[in-house]
Parts: C-alpha cells; structure tokens; sequence
C-alpha cells in the first residue's frame, strides 16, 4: 500500500498566525512609543520609527485575504490591492532603511553624507512605488487573486516585472537593514535592554529574507512548469506574522525593559529602607501618613524624607569616639570597609536614640559627628540593620552600652509606608 506524498501545505496550516496578532504587537510599539513621537517630533529617529510602525501596522491590515476582497470590490477594479499592498511593503522597507541609517549616523549627525544616503533611499524607493502602479496599469490582471495572486500571475506580462520589483525591493531593504543592525548590536557600550532590542530587531529583519526567498522560489518554480505555490501562500505569511511580532517586540523592549527595570530598582531601594525606617518611627513615634494613590517613585521620596528628618535632630546625640570605635570593631572582624561604615553608623545611630531617650534635652550635645555622610548613607545603613547579630558584635567590639530595648533588626511594615 502506498504511503500518502506528504502535503506541505497541509502541515504549514497547522502553524497559522492570524494577521491580526502581529497587528496588535505591532500597534501596541506604536502606542508606546507614540507620546514620546509627538513629544519630541524634530528627532529624525523617533519619526522613523513612528513611520515604520505605522506602514507595518497598515501592511498587516491591507494584506489580509478579506481586506484584500473589500478593497477591490469597494473600487470595482480587481486586484488593485495588489500595487496598494506592494507600495505599502515597499514604503515599510524603505522606512526601515532611513530608520537603520539615521540610528547609525546619530542624533548629531547632520553631514552631507547623511542626508545624501537618505535622500538616495527616498528617491530610489519613490521610484519603485511609482514603477509598481505603472506596471499594474499595463498589466491584464482581470481574474481577482486574494492569496495567490504572486504565483497565479508570475508568467503575466507586466504583472511579473511588478511582482519581481517588490520582492526585490524588499529583499534588498532586508539585507542591508540586517547588517546593519547586527554590526550595531555588536559594538560596544549598548544598554543590555537596546542590545536584546537591537537582536529581536536583526532576527526579525533576516527573517523577512527568507519571506522574500519563499515568495521569490514559488515564483521562479512557476516559470519552469513545477507547482511550489505553497512557498508563497502557506509559508511566507506566517513567517511575515513572527517578523512582525520579532520587530515589534525589538522596538518595545529596550522601553519597556528600562521602564520595568527602574521601577524594580524604586521598589527595592524603598524595601531596602524598611528597618531603617521603622527604627526612625520608634524614635519618633511618628510615621509617613498613608497615601493610597501614591506612585512607587513618591513613596520612596517620602520615605527617604522621613527618615533623614529624624535622622537630623539626632546629630545632636551622635558620639563621634564610638563611631569611630564600631568603625575599627566592624573592621576587625572581617568586613569590608563599605560594610564596616555602614555597621557603625548604624551603632551609632542606636547609640544616639538610646541617649536621647535617656537625656532628650542635653545640656551639651555629644562629641558630634558631621551628620553629612550619615544623611547620604541612610541606605547602607539600613541594610546593616537587617543583620542584627553583626551589629550585636560590632556594639561589643566597640564597648558601646546600650539600654535594654533599643530595637534593632527588620520586620514586616505594620503599615504600607
């Protein structure tokens, strides 16, 4: 019994993207990037990407089979989505190559090299556009094709040169976007959130080769009289959709990362500051007053401002000798001179609630020390205070005494601020 031939086509349905996934990806980059696009709109690489992601944004939508049909029913000629499709795939080829060459060259650059390079993409893709909808009018194309139009005319006179023209155009736009891109992901000093951008970015632009590629095969196999359609109708669609997805996931990253990134480090540094913080409520017996719509960012500030405001009357208190006895102590026993001065103001710091709760008005302040770096430091200091036993023996080490229930340590907040 013969073993059925395996279907290409059949497998490939199995992978179907629908258009309109790499649409929302894609309109969701742009929606991110828009407000800063309108904001800062003389900056020649923000209204490139503005321009590339709105024309992807369009290919996706004019490309679909039924936005295909509505358009050609709507005007009445068949097929002209065709050269309306291809302009917009080469407009976005285009706009990906001023996007490539105003990144490289730089905000600052303003040579005559640069604008002549854009002044050459411009022209020469204005005139392939140009070319696509003269070729469609010398072309007869009176059979409508929503999905295989590319295979179905490719012996077309007229027809043929413009499909040819397209994919090359893109083609062409690919490779050197592509280069460019993975030389730019390579140099130095890139943030690590641009690099993986910069790599999304390259993979999706040399997957487009093989879309091109696809389309290109199918094509030339229905000069020589062989059937490889599935090429350019059942693979290279998808592989346009994970492009699109891989572009637009490249142009979200480097923002988005950053954005996720610093609000991570907000958060930390406010968790950070937990025992330090409730140290100063117990010396105070005040606290931050409860904001409900309070961003991550002014949490922090109020926090920090909190804390230094208690801090600061208690320079008063502050023993300069013992400081610099916990300070020798810390580093005695093994810790890294960042690690000691943080132990020992953090001694001191305790050392300075407990005389101001036993003395709260001295007659003269203690041997004070410069509240300067104690001010700037409230972070290390706070950390200290999460390793109670290392306080414990650095207090030891510098003979410091302590009244009973001094607290020290960290704990969960009794209340979100």
């Amino acid at each position: 019994m013969s073993q059925p031939a395996f279907d290409p086509s059949g497998f490939l349905s199995e992978f179907y993207i629908s258009f309109w996934i790499p649409t929302a990806v894609l309109t969701a980059a742009l929606v991110i990037k828009l407000p800063t696009i309108i904001r800062l709109w003389r900056d020649p690489l923000l209204r490139s990407v503005g321009g590339l992601l709105l024309l992807a944004c369009a290919v996706f939508v004019f490309c679909t089979p039924s936005t295909i049909h509505r358009v050609n029913r709507l005007t009445g000629v068949p097929n002209i989505s065709a050269p309306w499709c291809y302009s917009l795939i080469t407009a976005m080829s285009a706009a990906g190559l001023l996007l490539i060459v105003t990144w490289r060259n730089g905000l600052s650059d303003r040579s005559a090299a640069t604008r002549r390079a854009v002044r050459r993409v411009v022209s020469v893709y204005a005139g392939v556009i140009v070319a696509l909808w003269v070729l469609f009018l010398l072309a007869d194309a009176p059979v409508e094709r929503v999905r295989d139009l590319d295979t179905y005319y490719a012996g077309t006179p007229f027809m043929r040169e413009e499909i040819l023209l397209y994919l090359f155009a893109h083609a062409a736009a690919c490779l050197i976007s592509s280069r460019l891109i993975w030389n730019w992901a390579h140099s130095a000093g890139l943030d690590a959130w641009l690099r993986w951008g910069l790599r999304l970015l390259g993979a999706g632009y040399g997957l487009n080769l093989v879309f091109s590629g696809a389309k290109l095969t199918a094509v030339g196999a229905r000069w020589t009289g062989h059937d490889l359609d599935w090429l350019s109708t059942d693979l290279a669609p998808p592989v346009a959709a994970v492009t699109a997805i891989l572009v637009a996931t490249g142009f979200i990253l480097p923002h988005a990362g950053q954005y996720l990134h610093d609000r991570w480090l907000v958060r930390l540094a406010h968790r950070e500051l937990r025992p330090l913080y409730r140290l100063m409520r117990t010396a105070s017996g005040d606290s931050v007053p409860f904001m409900l719509r309070a961003t991550p960012e002014l949490r922090l500030t109020r926090r920090e401002t909190f804390v230094r405001d208690v801090l600061l009357p208690l320079a008063r208190h502050l023993d300069a000798d013992l400081d610099r006895r916990a300070y020798d102590a810390a580093l005695a026993l093994g810790h890294p001179p960042e690690r000691a001065r943080a132990l020992a103001s953090a001694v001191a710091v305790l050392d300075a609630i407990d005389s101001k709760r036993r003395t709260p008005d001295p007659a003269e302040p203690a041997t004070g020390t410069d509240p300067t770096s104690l001010l700037r430091d409230i972070a290390p200091i706070s950390r200290a205070l999460r390793r109670p036993e290392e306080i414990e023996a650095v207090r030891t080490g510098a003979g410091a005494r302590i009244s009973p229930g001094t607290p020290v340590g960290a704990g969960p907040d009794p209340r979100p601020e």
